[in-house]
């Protein structure tokens, strides 16, 4: 008997009693969803609708019918700074109840009364600050938006001694920027003679190549008369057998102790769980809530190394580190030896990680056309600059994360890997897809199976399409030294305990609103619990809530496990908050977050980076 509910091709199996059409599941989400206002979106309207998005052709009969291509990236999506959220923002010296004036007088931008910024101050969030009742002080004073759990009626901020005595001295994240070190940088006053030392042999290198070529030219002639003499003498070589190679300069014994593997720090990556370096989402609030699930390596997002050598305060977050990351690395993005080697050993004497992890697998434009990202595989020359410079400053394993190649019928890691290991990385990672392919086709685990042989005995880790336990064993019959998740731990951050239980876990919408619960604090944690602070953890979550609307509840599905590319059809859930979850709609992204950090500005705009319907 067919159902009563058409169900696309490439959709995931639903029991059909949950299954319902687009135009009742939109209805019933309204019913418990704040009306809203007549100049805002109608609530049938695709959230991730872009002018730029491309019509295809249809079918048979001649009739053409509109279809928008919902994959990739919205490039145009409005961008709001949280700071905007505030009409007038109270001086810090006020914030912190500072005894000495401000340092700016009267040229300073920001209020000195605290009457006036209340006047215009948002309304609270809630009545407990989780700032408060963690470490006994809020240092946000007044303008958290929980204030009213620690502010007197004098307007004054609380503290609990107590609590706050107990909390002293704990360090829950490091890798701060350092203010001299950010004013040294950006002066270029950074001494980095290490970096200098490598870059100099590579120099010293070309210019040998070079004057050896301008020689050999001049001297091919005397090579010949000489060849039949030197037979003579008993000094002509064997075939096959190359010259020596001659070295430039002494060698010192700092060079030889550099160039000792043993010397470096030694990490134990076999059989782990790895966390993807995910940007955007793969935030610092984010990875405590997987390290929670029992994620065991952690990696920071992807940072620009050019920025990070100019001292960019926003790039140097990324490296920050929570102090539940017991097995934690930083991921770098470039394309040059000079600058990476530079980073490397700024990186090196100023951060605390246990590896350092190359980036030649983003896939994006931006990165791939000057070079980096992908554009590394293609380029071995400035690869293996890049990466024997880098080790030869770290005192922690350098990594690599690669793709299977650049075009999709053209993969290229099986001829890069035996090359990496010559150059000294200590961890291979493999994504089973190629740039072109991006998440259009199944990852390609076999081609991972025969790579891992050639990597031994250097670790080589899978990456691509793991969402079940299930997945997981199969990727595991490879012959993989671990597994690392991406997408599958933003549909559902769980998959860790799963993987590590061996079972289905049929979560409750009300677990999974306590999880971004955990989030939110996180995030109030790391990012504060101001305006500021609550609208970029609202802005961090809904990027995540564009993920996490793709899972399907196991006790929903007619055949487990859900499969990552297989789309949710619409269906209601065993309760209304299941429902929300399951939406695709920004509107009730949005809602949710309502649900913990209260509403939104009224100027609030929000488009996710990625479109909801990706895989579509």
């Amino acid at each position: 008997m067919e159902s009563a509910v058409e169900v696309e091709r490439g959709a995931a199996a639903i029991k059909e009693q949950f299954l319902t059409t687009k135009e009742k599941f939109h209805e019933f989400l309204a019913s418990g969803r704040p009306r809203q206002s007549s100049d805002e979106p109608d609530g049938d309207s695709e959230p991730t609708a872009e002018p730029e998005q491309k019509k295809m052709k249809l079918d048979s009969d001649g009739d053409k019918k509109d279809k928008k291509r919902m994959r990739g990236q919205n490039k145009s999506r409005p961008h709001i700074k949280p700071h905007s959220y505030e009409e007038r923002r109270l001086c810090t010296s006020i914030i912190q109840e500072r005894d000495t004036k401000c340092f700016f007088g009267d040229k300073c931008r920001f209020l000195h009364d605290v009457s006036e910024y209340m006047s215009t101050k948002a309304a609270d969030v809630g009545d407990q600050c989780y700032l408060y009742n963690t470490f006994g002080r809020c240092q946000y004073g007044v303008t958290c938006r929980f204030a009213k759990a620690h502010t007197s009626p004098e307007l004054k901020n609380l503290l609990n001694e107590d609590l706050y005595k107990d909390c002293a001295g704990r360090d829950t994240t490091r890798n701060h920027l350092d203010k001299e070190l950010q004013r040294q940088l950006r002066k270029k006053q950074v001494k980095f003679s290490g970096a200098e030392a490598y870059l100099k042999t590579i120099n010293r290198g070309k210019k040998a190549e070079h004057k050896s070529a301008e020689e050999s030219h001049a001297s091919n002639e005397e090579e010949k008369q000489s060849g039949a003499g030197d037979a003579a003498n008993g000094q002509q070589t064997k075939d096959g057998v190359d010259p020596p190679v001659k070295t430039v300069g002494p060698i010192t014994d700092a060079d030889i102790i550099k160039l000792r593997p043993c010397e470096k720090k030694q990490v134990d990556f076999s059989d782990k769980l790895y966390l993807a370096p995910l940007t955007t989402c793969g935030n610092l609030p984010f990875r405590r809530v997987c390290k929670r699930f029992g994620a065991d390596i952690t990696c920071g997002e992807m940072a620009m190394c050019t920025n990070l050598l100019q001292g960019q305060a926003s790039e140097w977050a990324l490296l920050k580190r929570h102090a539940s990351e017991d097995l934690f690395g930083v991921q770098l993005e470039g394309c040059f030896p000079d600058t990476m080697t530079r980073c490397a050993e700024l990186l090196n004497q100023n951060i605390d990680v246990d590896f350092v992890d190359i980036n030649s697998g983003c896939p994006i434009d931006l990165v791939y056309k000057k070079g980096g990202g992908c554009g590394l595989m293609t380029r071995t020359s400035k690869f293996e600059q890049i990466v024997r410079g880098m080790n030869s400053v770290l005192d922690v394993p350098l990594t690599v994360k690669i793709r299977t190649g650049v075009q999709q019928n053209c993969n290229v890691a099986h001829k890069l890997i035996p090359e990496m290991k010559k150059w000294g990385v200590s961890l291979i990672t493999l994504h089973g897809r190629s740039r072109e392919q991006r998440y259009t086709k199944s990852a390609d685990w076999e081609y991972i199976d025969t790579c891992s042989k050639l990597a031994a005995p250097v670790p080589l880790f899978g990456n691509g399409d793991i969402l079940s336990y299930e997945d997981a064993m199969k990727a595991r019959e490879t012959g993989v030294s671990g597994i690392m998740v991406a997408r599958g731990a933003l549909i559902k951050p769980w998959l860790f305990t799963e993987i590590k239980e061996n079972r289905h876990w049929d979560i409750s919408s009300s677990e999974r609103l306590d999880i971004l619960r955990d989030f939110t604090n996180y995030g109030l944690e790391h990012w504060g619990s101001d305006t500021q602070g609550v609208e970029k953890t609202r802005n961090f979550m809904l990027e995540w809530l564009s993920f996490l609307c793709r899972y399907i509840p196991v006790g929903l599905l007619e055949r487990v496990p859900q499969k990552i590319n297989e789309r949710p059809p619409f269906y209601m859930g065993r309760d209304y908050l299941e429902s929300l979850m399951a939406s695709q709609h920004v509107d009730d992204w949005i809602h949710i977050s309502e649900m913990l950090l209260g509403p939104v500005p009224k100027n609030f705009s929000f488009l996710p980076k990625h479109k909801a319907n990706a895989y579509k």
